[in-house]
């Protein structure tokens, strides 16, 4: 057997373990010392196995994953992030469906501080959602908007997943970090553009909401939502500035979170405890993932799998485009069963050599590939985000409620692709003009 045959059964193996739910750093680490050893011997395989994984991990660009997280737990755990839709929903109550927009603003504010899809979608399925229901919204409105808003924690600074692809690809997390912004913010405004025009069409969907604050009441809803634009405009400014570096920012970012918390006496000693622990799980299952894939990484190489893929694709068309919609296909099909961190590790050992082969340019390449993967959080049957609020607010709504309610997102989802990819300087032009 050939080794690149070796490689497309290795490859068929990993679907299937994963399909069937086994965990994903567990089945690449498997199925690659399996298949180095096939390839070679056990001896060779064991020895990749003992020294890959620590000269990986060790990099110092990646401990900024970890700090990021513990920003976002402290600022949940602290309630820095608690009066951010009460607020808003003052402002903006008299748009057409201005409790969904207000929705969208907090998980945008809320995907800043966290930088994870899945914590916004869980903490604002808790305060958004049945605020919505209670006046009146269409259920599938109510939820499609936390679960598609929720996956701009994948695009807007500072992303976890923004850093892992920084990382693997050698790209710098920085620029990417910029890059993101602007298309994450008109991913949020297609959504805010959507809404309203669907309920000028059809006023039903947004109930009968009649909120009439006093300038007295805005003023003080505002002095309640200083914590999280202050965090937000200290690391991404310190970022852009060029005065932070990532990993500076996310540990700074987290003390400050944590000094805020504390000035508002908020951080007690539970909240500081569950924000430690779930920044722990989170690194640990993270960065097994890491391992896993660095590992299929190797193993790839020794098949020479990816250089028959990049061939095999190539051979159709070298066009840019013909390989944009190849690699688009191939998130959006693995994205419906793959959630995105999986995905994103899993894939780019096949799809880094032929973007690199093709003269695309990395970070624009990144943002495209984080967009994919913000549609596959919402799309079913594993629509992460839509599992996450179905698990948050439990007999309220149904899963099939929440992905009907997710279909005009999608489709927006695709507008801001189709504007990504037609229109390279949204995501270019911001980290040009910053580093130059």
């Amino acid at each position: 057997m050939d080794n690149t045959t070796v490689g497309i059964i290795a490859v068929a193996v990993t679907l299937i373990l994963i399909a069937l739910r086994m965990p994903i750093g567990v089945v690449l680490g498997l199925v690659s010392i399996v298949g180095i050893a096939e390839i070679t011997n056990m001896r060779v395989a064991w020895g990749v196995v003992s020294a890959t994984p620590y000269d990986f991990i060790g990099q110092w660009e990646l401990t900024a994953a970890p700090m990021f997280l513990f920003m976002g737990y402290l600022a949940t755990e602290g309630k820095l992030t608690s009066g951010l839709f009460s607020a808003l929903r003052l402002f903006l109550a008299r748009l057409p469906g201005g409790l969904a927009i207000s929705s969208v603003g907090a998980c945008t504010f809320f995907a800043a501080a966290s930088g994870s899809s899945v914590a916004t979608a869980a903490a604002m399925s808790r305060i958004a959602v049945p605020e919505m229901l209670k006046n009146n919204y269409d259920k599938g409105l109510a939820t499609g908007t936390i679960a598609a808003s929720g996956t701009l924690g994948s695009l807007i600074p500072p992303s976890v997943l923004l850093i892992l692809y920084g990382v693997y690809a050698q790209v710098s997390v920085g620029q990417l970090f910029m890059a993101g912004f602007i298309p994450g913010l008109v991913s949020a405004l297609l959504y805010v553009m959507m809404i309203m025009m669907r309920v000028k069409a059809n006023p039903s969907l947004a109930g009968d909401v009649q909120i009439n604050a006093t300038r007295a009441e805005k003023i003080q809803a505002l002095k309640e939502i200083w914590p999280l634009p202050t965090l937000i405009l200290l690391v991404l400014g310190g970022i852009f500035s060029g005065v932070f570096s990532p990993t500076e920012a996310g540990a700074l970012g987290a003390f400050f979170a944590a000094c805020i918390a504390a000035i508002r006496k908020t951080l007690t000693r539970a909240a500081l405890k569950t924000a430690i622990l779930s920044t722990l799980q989170s690194t640990a299952s993270i960065f097994l993932i890491l391992i896993g894939s660095v590992l299929f990484t190797r193993f790839l190489a020794l098949s020479q799998l990816p250089m028959a893929f990049s061939d095999m694709v190539l051979s159709v068309s070298e066009s840019q485009w013909w390989i944009l919609f190849a690699v688009a296909v191939i998130y959006l099909v693995l994205g419906m069963l793959i959630d995105s961190i999986g995905l994103l590790l899993l894939t780019l050992p096949m799809i880094l050599p032929l973007v690199e082969g093709a003269g695309i340019n990395a970070v624009w390449f990144g943002i495209i590939v984080i967009k994919l993967l913000e549609v596959g959080l919402v799309t079913p049957p594993i629509g992460l985000n839509v599992y996450v609020i179905k698990g948050a607010l439990g007999n309220l709504v149904t899963l099939p409620e929440v992905f009907k309610g997710v279909t005009w997102f999608i489709v927006m989802d695709f507008v801001a692709l189709v504007l990504i990819i037609l229109i390279p300087a949204m995501s270019l032009w911001l980290p040009s003009l910053l580093y130059n």
